[in-house]
């Protein structure tokens, strides 16, 4: 069992995020979803390393997050990493799923909330994410809600994402995220993100201009105290970069529409839409998913050494 780890319940953090915490060197937490379920084979390897080069090449430690085994994993070595890259039978872990995959010895990739619970819990400040999830499209039928809300809602975290997936109710969830009381920033803009798209059309109520007013909204936070909750910093993808707005809308529109034909309800919908979205804009949907994260990764460690450098 490893020395830093005695409780068999308790993250493992790789000797690298160790050191870094106890020197109080900057880290930067990833999720392991989009590489275990969020892209194919065996892209999604070549871009879990390059993601993690993003993070050292701006002067950070990237701490990838996974379930491995039962046991839960705050930076992963080469190895590790492949595996959640190649094994199929990783399984895909949601906060409610990691006592359940501790339990039984499980292997997962984390989500959102799972990847911001474990970062939190090791001491790791900043996390870099693609989208969010958030409140469904029809949620007064059905009341479909990404559990990503309510453990953001609860977890002291900075969170640098390009908005939430288009495919949801954006305005219900901008909404949500101030009934709970989590803060949104948009990085450099004005209007929340789109996810694939710059913009989602909707207005953030704060705009911050460069990591160093990150931290600062950061500062201030710690120092008013009060209930524990995230940060999110709305980075969009560079207009570039974005999908075509007019081709996202159509597809959008037409696989909403296959999905209420073929009565697909529930946890079916979103990998519904995000593989109709990737087939029929050739694959210009995942181009720019990738675009985001890229802008995403790279912020989050930014925003972590300067962190750092103000303390």
């Amino acid at each position: 069992m490893p020395q830093n780890s005695p409780e068999p319940y308790e993250p493992v953090l790789s000797a690298e995020v160790r050191a870094a915490l106890s020197t109080g060197l900057p880290v930067v937490a990833l999720e392991s979803t989009i590489i275990a379920h969020g892209l194919p084979r065996p892209r999604n390897l070549t871009v879990a390393r390059e993601l993690e080069g993003l993070v050292r090449s701006a002067g950070a430690v990237p701490a990838t997050v996974a379930v491995l085994d039962g046991r839960a994993h705050v930076g992963l070595g080469e190895d590790q990493l492949e595996r959640v890259a190649g094994d199929p039978a990783v399984r895909k872990l949601g906060h409610r799923d990691l006592a359940p995959a501790l339990a039984t010895g499980a292997s997962g990739a984390t989500t959102v909330s799972g990847t911001a619970f474990l970062a939190a819990r090791a001491g790791v400040g900043v996390f870099a994410t693609g989208g969010l999830g958030g409140v469904h499209r029809e949620w007064a039928a059905d009341q479909d809600e990404s559990a990503d809300l309510r453990l953001l809602a609860r977890t002291g975290i900075t969170v640098v994402c390009a908005g939430v997936k288009s495919i949801l109710d954006v305005p219900a969830t901008l909404q949500r995220l101030e009934t709970l009381g989590v803060s949104v920033v948009g990085y450099g803009t004005g209007h929340f993100p789109g996810f694939y798209l710059s913009s989602s059309g909707e207005p953030v109520d704060w705009t911050v201009h460069g990591p160093g007013e990150v931290v600062e909204v950061i500062r201030a936070r710690e120092a008013l105290g009060g209930p524990a909750s995230a940060l999110i910093v709305a980075n969009p993808v560079a207009e570039a970069d974005q999908l075509d707005p007019a081709l996202h809308d159509r597809v959008l529109a037409e696989a909403l529409d296959a999905c209420r034909e073929r009565g697909i309800s529930g946890q079916g919908v979103t990998p519904f839409l995000l593989d109709q979205l990737m087939r029929r804009t050739g694959g210009a949907s995942l181009e720019a998913n990738l675009a985001a994260v890229r802008g995403n990764v790279t912020l989050a460690a930014k925003i972590a050494v300067t962190a750092t450098g103000l303390r």
